[in-house]
């Protein structure tokens, strides 16, 4: 499969643009053209061990979720392991694609895969995503009603206005007499030049209405999930559910104030990786993920609410077979799909 044709796939899989603002997304290294992709090989984290284990298994692209190149590089040597990566890639013609934080935005992305880990329930987004484009041109829409003696002139003159759109006039009537309703759409620089317009008719601009146009939301799309279970259980089931799920032998526990072990778990906000930011604020029993910073989990805590630890990529980590299954289906059996098998998170119990 060609490189571009199988980038423009991951992208219609998850669209870059419902990665957060911050982060670093899509085909970070690109071998010289053509380049054929015969082997895709999924990884959390590309650290030196996995990149090692990529070029033995002839893989000529990597899908790594986390971007392993994040700030711009000075120049490329030997002299950090970043740095390395990104020799060792091109010495073995081996692209690099990173999706991070749009993978966890989707529909059955990351974030869902971690919900089924609570047991039948019903989520939806802590942040919804918004489209990437406004259904018309210009972030402006500007109404107002003028009579049939002054609205050609009017109409002449807003239509030598630049980054103007969707002109509409309906038939109003207003205060007993027959006028024209007039609606448009505008760029900021556009709606500028409207008013000053409107403004050199005071009894027209008074009637002047100005909206604030919102791109729409998208459905079951955005950031964490707040998950409402089908029954309530207890804090410790719910403990031993996520630890089966994740395959892991420990997590690490805050219980919330006035709570116990027995204590019943209705609602989980849930966010894969670091969710700090992202479950701030939110009213839930319980919190799920990987890290949260010590004075997070402190105000938590005194709002009653549990939080459950399991370090930042063994909430992600498990998504990846699932993610191999979904694209295989997805680039229709075109390329093999390998999971990497050195990936681990880097913290233990000792």
């Amino acid at each position: 499969m060609n490189l571009g044709e199988l980038v423009s796939a991951l992208n219609d899989f998850a669209s870059p643009s419902l990665a957060e603002s911050w982060d670093n997304v899509g085909l970070l290294v690109e071998p010289s053209p053509p380049h054929v992709v015969n082997t895709l090989f999924l990884t959390n984290d590309l650290t030196q061990e996995v990149m090692e284990e990529a070029v033995q298994r002839k893989a000529e692209l990597i899908l790594s979720y986390h971007p392993p190149l994040f700030t711009p590089l000075k120049r490329v040597t030997w002299g950090s392991w970043k740095e390395r990566l990104v020799v060792q890639a091109l010495e073995h013609r081996i692209g690099i694609y990173s999706p991070h934080t749009a993978y966890d935005a989707i529909p059955h992305g990351v974030n869902d895969w971690l919900a089924k880990g609570l047991g039948a329930c019903t989520s939806v987004p802590l942040h919804p995503s918004t489209a990437p484009h406004y259904p018309t041109e210009g972030p402006h829409r500007v109404e107002f009603c003028a009579d049939s003696t002054e609205l050609e002139t009017l109409l002449a003159k807003i239509k030598d206005i630049q980054d103007i759109s969707s002109i509409t006039t309906l038939p109003a009537r207003v205060e007993g007499e027959e006028q024209t309703r007039v609606s448009l759409n505008c760029s900021q620089k556009a709606l500028l030049e409207v008013v000053a317009l409107l403004s050199k008719n005071s009894s027209l601009y008074h009637k002047t209405e100005i909206l604030l146009l919102q791109k729409p939301l998208l459905p079951h799309t955005g950031m964490g999930r707040l998950c409402t279970l089908s029954e309530p259980v207890s804090l410790l089931t719910m403990i031993e559910r996520i630890k089966s799920h994740l395959k892991l032998p420990h997590i690490r526990l805050a219980v919330g104030k006035g709570k116990t072990l027995e204590s019943l778990v209705k609602k989980v906000a849930l966010c894969a990786g670091s969710g700090s930011s992202v479950l701030k604020g939110v009213k839930a029993d319980l919190y799920l993920t990987g890290e949260m910073s010590h004075h997070a989990v402190l105000d938590a805590v005194a709002d009653g609410i549990s939080v459950i630890l399991c370090e930042h990529s063994n909430t992600e980590r498990g998504f990846l077979s699932e993610l191999r299954d979904t694209l295989a289906v997805h680039l229709q059996n075109k390329i093999n799909i390998i999971v990497s098998e050195k990936d681990r998170d880097p913290l233990q119990v000792a």
